[in-house]
Order: C-alpha cells, then structure tokens, then sequence
C-alpha cells in the first residue's frame, strides 16, 4: 500500500509528461492522506465538441477518496489505496469505480518500506529513466457541510507477491502490494475507459524499469 509519495514540482515537466493547464497551486512535494495533491481526469466539457476544451484537467483535491454519503473528510485517512480485487464492492469505491471516474496522478516517486534487513527502511522508488509516473486512480465529489464542493482521490492497487520487484516491501508475513502506473500513450484510453473495460488497464510495471534509492 502506497501512503506517501513525491509529487512533481517542476511546472514545465508536468506540462510537457502530462498535456495539463496546472492548478493555479500546486500540490506540496511530499504528499500523505488527507493532504492536497494534483490529479488528472477528462475533462468535463471535453465531448461537446470545442475544440477550445484540452482533453485533460488538472485538479487539486484530497488524497484518500471522500465518498458522496462521508459526514466529514476524515475518511480520507483510510481511502488513499483502493485494492483492485475489491473496488467494485467497497462502498468507499464502488459509485466511482461503476462510474468509471478514472484519473491519472502524477507521481516523480512512492516510499514504501523495505523490511529484508528486519527493520523497516522508508525507500524511494522511481522510474529507471527519471520520468514522473503517472499512477491509475480514482476520483470523487463531495459537498462539505458547509457546502463546499470538495474533490478526492484515490490510487489502485494490485497483488504484487510475484513482482522481482515490488515484493521485497513490507513486512515479510504480509500481501506485496503495487501501485499501477500507466504508460503515457494509454493515459487518456485509461481516462476515457468504460466501467467494463477498467481492468484491463491493471498491469503491473516491468521490474526492470524500477528503481529503490
């Protein structure tokens, strides 16, 4: 599971990786639950046919999803990671999974820990190339009580117990857990994907192509 991650600060990488207009604010480098973090998702208007309208748009919400029924935001806390197994059923997930309210989240590296040494050591993990990630998410809309509209997000995860690389992480006696990052010539096939075809697009990276600083 993915708690912690860096999210890009460079405003011209993310314009050229990501084809985005950035939020007037970016999102603070080091991003945990319940913080503010740019996410990517199709835009609104982006089938009425103008051609002023950009595919994408970039907004600034919650990390960990706020679900439409929350009476309040704290269960960002525990929604940041949506096990792919389950998403369709958890009622944290299942509106915007059967809504397909696929986004992309941009992501220069996760930590996760790494316990073969029989301590936990917080590990920086990245593409080999250096290019940001762009990680398969979820997003929602919640109205506050105060009646402010207030947008959240959420990342995917798959099994990674068989993954040369992500199965080193976590305690030795618990599931391997990845994030799923999406190769940038599928982003806006994931973005305009349909409920029934959400799973395809669940893969896990080439280990290869991975690194632990």
């Amino acid at each position: 599971m993915c708690a912690h991650y860096e999210s890009p600060r460079d405003k011209a990488l993310l314009k050229k990786h990501f084809a985005i207009n950035l939020p007037s604010e970016l999102a603070k480098r080091d991003v945990w639950p319940g913080y503010q973090s740019t996410f990517i998702r199709r835009h609104e208007n982006a089938d009425v046919g103008d051609d002023a309208v950009p595919p994408r748009e970039a907004l600034l919400g919650s990390f960990g999803l706020i679900p439409h029924w929350s009476k309040d935001d704290k269960i960002a806390r525990h929604t940041y990671n949506a096990r792919s197994e389950t998403v369709a059923e958890k009622p944290s997930f299942r509106d915007a999974w059967q809504r397909a309210q696929h986004c992309i989240i941009p992501a220069q590296a996760i930590f996760e820990p790494d316990w073969r040494s029989g301590k936990a050591v917080p590990t920086r993990i990245t593409l080999a190339n250096g290019e940001p990630m762009g990680l398969a998410g979820l997003w929602a809309r919640w109205r506050s009580p105060a009646g402010e509209t207030v947008h959240s997000f959420t990342m995917l995860t798959i099994n990674a117990d068989e993954h040369p690389f992500m199965r080193n992480f976590h305690k030795p006696q618990d599931e391997k857990r990845s994030v799923v990052i999406l190769p940038p010539d599928l982003y806006d096939d994931w973005l305009q994907a349909g409920p029934g075809e959400s799973g395809v697009f669940l893969r896990a990276w080439a280990a290869d192509e991975l690194q632990a600083l």
